[in-house]
C-alpha cells in the first residue's frame, strides 16, 4: 500500500500545512480509535513535547478519539521513549506522541506507539490511513471515550530511568552539564542525574514554547561545550527536544556522537560478556565504528537510516544494542525503543565500570573525516536515479578512489537530500561533498 500521510516516523510537517492541521488531526485521533476499537481495545495515552501547537493537536486527537468511543490518558510533556514506557504500565493499546523531534517549533508531528511499547505495526498504520477515506462517525454520546489527565507521568518515568541502573551507578562527585534543548526532557533529566547524585548544571530548561531546539540540545552542542569548559565539568549530556536523541561531550569539550557512543557501550558489554551478538548501525554510520567493533572482534550490520529500521535488524538478528550517529541510541535490554536518557545512564554506568573519563573511553575508536550536506529542494521525486545525478555520484566515487564513500538519500521527515561523504583525507572529502551537493542543489531547485 502507498502510503499518502505516514513516513518513517509517523506524519510529520509544517504546522498549518496540510497535514498538519486541527482538522487532520480530528480524524486521524477518529481513525486511530475507530481501527482500534474494533480490535477490541479501549485505551490510548497521549504525550507531547513543548512546542506551542502541541495544544492544538493534543485538543485535535483528543475530540476525534473520544468520538470513536475510546478513553484517553493525557501525560503531558513527556519524552517520547517515556510514552513508549508508560504505553505498557498502563496497559494501554497505543501511545500517541506529538512531536517534531529535533525539528523547530514550525514544525510538528503525531507518530505512534503499540501496546509493547514499540512503532506500530505496519499494518495497523495502513488500516488507519485507509480508515482516513472514510466518513467521519460519531458513536452514540453514552459510548463517548473518557478522558483522563496522569498527573504522575513524571515521577513514573524518572523512577523508571533510574531502576535501569540503580546499584551499578553512583555519581555523587561528578560534575555533570545537561542540555535539554527547552524540550520534552527539561523537567526529566536534571532531576534523575541529581537523585542519582550528581553535581547538575541545567541549560536550556525553560521551554517557552517557541525555543525548543533553538541554539540548544544535540542540534547545537556548541553552548554545551563552551558550558562543559566554563565550570570544569566532567562532561555534558545533549538532548534532542523530544530526547530520544543524546550526544555528549567530554571533559576536553570535545563533542562525542551516536557512532562513538555506541562504541562505548559495545565495548563495555563486550567487556562483561553480556554483548549478545553485536552491533546495529545504518548506512550512515562512520567506518571508523565498524573497524574499531572488528578489531574487538564484535560484529556490525549496516541498517537503512531511521531507528524503525535499526529496530528491525536488530529483532532480526537477535541482538540488543545499535543506533545511529545522530544520537539516536537502542538499548533494547533496558527500553523498547530508542531513548536518550537511558542510552545516558547507560553510557555513566560504563565509564564508572571502566574506570575512565568520556575522552578516554571514546579514544579507541578513530572516526574517518565525514561530512553532511542537507540540500532543500522541492523537485525530491526521482533525483536518485537521475542521469546527472548518477553522473555526479560516479566522479565524486572517482575522486575518492578506493579511500572512502558516497551515500545519497532522502529525508523521511524533512523535503531534505542528504548528501554524506566519508574518506581518509578530510580536505578531498570536503570538496567532493560540496562539488556533489552543488549539482544535486541544481537539480532539484
Amino acid at each position: 500500500m502507498t502510503r499518502k500521510y505516514f513516513g518513517t516516523d509517523g506524519v510529520r510537517g509544517t504546522v498549518g500545512q496540510y497535514p498538519i492541521t486541527p482538522d487532520f488531526a480530528l480524524r486521524l485521533g477518529w481513525a486511530v480509535g475507530t481501527v482500534l476499537a474494533e480490535k477490541g481495545l479501549s485505551k490510548i495515552l497521549i504525550g507531547k513535547d513543548t512546542r506551542i501547537s502541541g495544544y492544538v493537536f493534543e485538543s485535535a486527537l483528543e475530540a476525534g478519539i473520544s468520538a470513536a468511543g475510546v478513553d484517553i490518558l493525557l501525560l503531558g510533556p513527556m519524552p517520547t521513549p517515556a510514552i513508549a514506557y508508560l504505553t505498557t504500565t498502563f496497559n494501554a493499546q497505543a501511545g500517541i506522541v506529538i512531536s517534531a523531534s529535533h525539528n523547530p517549533y514550525t514544525d510538528n508531528g503525531i507518530k505512534f506507539f503499540g501496546a509493547d511499547g514499540r512503532k506500530l505495526a505496519d499494518a495497523v498504520e495502513e488500516a488507519i490511513e485507509a480508515r482516513l477515506d472514510e466518513p467521519m462517525e460519531m458513536v452514540a454520546a453514552d459510548a463517548l471515550g473518557k478522558i483522563r489527565r496522569i498527573v504522575d507521568a513524571r515521577g513514573r518515568y524518572i523512577e523508571f530511568c533510574k531502576s535501569t541502573v540503580l546499584g551499578r551507578l553512583n555519581l555523587t562527585g561528578k560534575k555533570i552539564v545537561v542540555d535539554c534543548a527547552n524540550g520534552a526532557a527539561y523537567h526529566i533529566a536534571p532531576d534523575v542525574l541529581d537523585e542519582l547524585g550528581a553535581e547538575v548544571i541545567p541549560l536550556a530548561v525553560s521551554p517557552d514554547g517557541l525555543n525548543i531546539n533553538l541554539d540548544c540540545g544535540s542540534t547545537h552542542p556548541e553552548m554545551l561545550q563552551r558550558a562543559v569548559l566554563e565550570h570544569g565539568a566532567d562532561l555534558g549530556i545533549a538532548f534532542d527536544g523530544d530526547a530520544d536523541r543524546v550526544l555528549m561531550v567530554d571533559e576536553h569539550g570535545e563533542l562525542v556522537d551516536g557512532d562513538q557512543l555506541l562504541y562505548v557501550l559495545a565495548m563495555d558489554r563486550h567487556a562483561r560478556g553480556v554483548l549478545n551478538g553485536g552491533v546495529v548501525g545504518t548506512l550512515m554510520s562512520n567506518f571508523g565504528l565498524e573497524k574499531a567493533l572488528a578489531d574487538a572482534g564484535i560484529p556490525f550490520r549496516r541498517a537503512k537510516v531511521g531507528d524503525r529500521y535499526v529496530m528491525e535488524m536488530l529483532d532480526a538478528e537477535g541482538w540488543q544494542l545499535g543506533g545511529e550517529g545522530s544520537g539516536h541510541i537502542v538499548c533494547l535490554d533496558a527500553i523498547t525503543t530508542g531513548d536518550g536518557m537511558i542510552a545516558a545512564l547507560q553510557v555513566l554506568a560504563a565509564l564508572q565500570r571502566q574506570g575512565q573519563t568520556l575522552a578516554q573511553a571514546v579514544g579507541g575508536m578513530t572516526k574517518m573525516p565525514q561530512l553532511l550536506i542537507n540540500v532543500r529542494g522541492s523537485q525530491r521525486d526521482g533525483v536518485l536515479e537521475r542521469d546527472d545525478i548518477r553522473t555526479a555520484v560516479a566522479a565524486a566515487e572517482a575522486r575518492l578512489a578506493d579511500a572512502g564513500r558516497v551515500l545519497l538519500r532522502l529525508s523521511g521527515t524533512e523535503p531534505l537530500v542528504r548528501v554524506m561523504v566519508e574518506g581518509e583525507d578530510a580536505t578531498l572529502v570536503t570538496s567532493v561533498c560540496e562539488e556533489l551537493a552543488a549539482a544535486v542543489q541544481h537539480s532539484i531547485a
